[in-house]
């Protein structure tokens, strides 16, 4: 096993406070992801030392939110982060609203409805509530549910597991779902109260301090700093 990799989730949970910002999978050059500091060997293993099983053990634990929040890629991002991150990704505008002005899909404000009004709802159970169990409405339920993670409105808040009659554990989970509003009460995350260009210099100002060059000029512009 390589050295260099980390092996335990306290390590990791080291890493994501440190970098605030983490990708499950590559997803900047020359900035680490969950894979690229991990043993690929351990995934998917459900042993403790799984990263895999990590993902969303962050979430439930407060130390970092979540989603697919960037990119339409899984990231993490630290609860201290979280915040400046909100501020800029984020809208100030209601769901209701922005559905109102043509800026929000009619599905994902159906399917953040029913979360809102059901914390930590397994996908599922969400399909379910919404009558879209067709095969042919799965796309549009998932772009629902990646709308809403990608405008911070919605963020993973765990797995539940598949249990039999026996309550015995099969071989699949489900993610489940809370709002923004709700993990962020939960965990007590502090609410920035600057402006954007505050948070957008408090971002540059650390984002260039834990990203190499190339690194930094991706999260200049996907942020706009």
């Amino acid at each position: 096993m390589n050295d260099n990799l980390i092996n335990t989730y306290e390590e990791a949970k080291q890493v994501v406070s440190e970098l605030g910002f983490l990708p499950l999978a590559p997803l900047f050059p020359e900035f680490p992801s969950l894979q690229s500091i991990t043993n690929r060997e351990c995934w998917y293993t459900d042993e403790p030392n799984d990263p895999w099983t990590w993902r969303t053990k962050f979430a439930a634990d407060g130390v970092a939110a979540y989603g697919k929040f960037l990119k339409k890629k899984s990231v993490l991002i630290s609860k201290e982060l979280f915040p400046l991150v909100q501020v800029l990704l984020g809208s100030e505008d209601s769901l209701r609203k922005r559905y109102e002005n043509g800026n929000l899909s009619k599905e994902a404000l159906q399917l953040f409805e029913i979360i809102e009004a059901n914390e930590g709802i397994d996908t599922r159970l969400l399909r379910t509530q919404a009558e879209i169990r067709e095969k042919e409405k799965k796309k549009p339920f998932d772009q629902a549910l990646v709308e809403l993670q990608g405008n911070i409105d919605i963020v993973v808040s765990g797995i539940k597991e598949k249990h039999n009659e026996l309550v015995e554990k099969k071989s699949w989970s489900s993610t489940s779902f809370e709002t923004m509003t709700h993990w962020v009460q939960k965990n007590r995350v502090e609410t920035f109260r600057g402006t954007k260009k505050e948070a957008k210099e408090l971002l540059y100002t650390h984002f260039s301090a834990v990203t190499t060059p190339p690194a930094f000029a991706k999260f200049k512009k996907l942020f706009a700093l």
